[in-house]
């Protein structure tokens, strides 16, 4: 039995409802027994068989934001897609909250694509994933993983276990400095443990120092103003468990991504602080239905939301072509 979600039935995202697909709530649940909550887009008037999209992402971010604004926006281009709150946060179920894990994360992307391999509007043999953010390189993970995905879209991606293992730019990747966040870690589960709650990490800072980093900024101006805040998003608000960063310093993801035959496209800013992440990660891949896309002049959340840089023809003709 599926958990009962308590889901709300306004229509509360950061972007516009669109006059070219249906919308509605749905659930469905992982192989860990959590049930995750989604919104579904359909093209209206569609007919027969659709090819399907899961996605999700940015990390800390929630369906309400910038993966219902890719799905939207695939949908108006003939897909059936859903944008789904990961396990642990937003509207989906699992305790407790505000926790990751390399594991079930990307077992949400399967857990997807087992609602969209048996809903009668979805053809089976043409489902894809799109990740965006740190659930890009989950999406790379479930596409490494599940021979069910056709085709997978990263975009503005981050490997979050690289970055919480070798801090950004590989400038902490040292035995001795991973010790001390694992002593500082584990002594925080200690605390955790003694106060009976999960200490959160915070969201992006708030106020902004004036010395804040440029990436930083970005962040801000995307989660933390009219532009992408909400409500229930990690980013916007209190963030992630501090003790949360544990499982992704021990347990690396995209180990097998040069054994992926199915389709990548990988999308990211060329003046983002997180193009290293995509541009090594399609040096691993392998075949020649691979592709890395860099948008001129853009910065990581521009795709998150611009609509005028974001390529959806692209990821459109993309899906068109491998999920045949």
């Amino acid at each position: 039995m599926e958990e009962k979600l308590n889901l709300t039935s306004e229509w509360d995202k950061t972007f516009a409802k669109s006059p070219k697909v249906d919308h509605q709530k749905v659930t469905f649940h992982n192989r860990y027994g959590i049930t995750l909550a989604a919104d579904l887009y359909m093209p209206k008037d569609a007919q027969g068989k659709l090819p399907a999209i899961a996605v999700s992402g940015p990390f800390g971010a929630v369906k309400e934001q910038s993966s219902g604004l890719y799905a939207q926006a695939m949908a108006e281009r003939g897909f059936l897609t859903i944008a789904f709150d990961p396990s642990f946060t937003g509207e989906s179920g699992g305790m407790p909250r505000y926790v990751a894990s390399p594991d079930i994360n990307t077992e949400d992307f399967q857990a997807a694509v087992d609602f969209l391999s048996v809903h009668d509007q979805v053809d089976p043999e043409r489902i894809g994933i799109i990740g965006i953010c740190g659930w890009g390189g989950m999406a790379l993970n479930a596409a490494a993983l599940d021979t069910r995905i056709k085709a997978t879209v990263a975009s503005t991606m981050y490997d979050m276990t690289r970055v919480t293992a070798k801090g950004y730019f590989d400038s902490e990747d040292s035995e001795a400095l991973r010790y001390e966040k694992r002593k500082a870690l584990n002594e925080q589960r200690t605390v955790d443990y003694k106060n009976g709650t999960y200490a959160r990490a915070g969201g992006v800072v708030d106020p902004l120092p004036e010395d804040a980093p440029f990436f930083v900024k970005d962040y801000y101006d995307y989660y933390k103003t009219n532009r992408g805040y909400h409500a229930r998003s990690l980013n916007s608000n209190d963030g992630w468990n501090v003790t949360s960063s544990l499982s992704f310093l021990n347990m690396p993801i995209l180990q097998y991504s040069k054994e992926i035959r199915s389709a990548v496209l990988l999308i990211h800013g060329e003046k983002a602080h997180s193009c290293y992440f995509s541009k090594d990660a399609f040096k691993q891949l392998t075949g020649d239905n691979k592709e890395l896309m860099l948008i001129p002049d853009a910065v990581h959340t521009d795709l998150y939301d611009r609509v005028d840089i974001i390529p959806f023809d692209k990821m459109a003709c993309f899906f068109n072509t491998y999920l045949k």
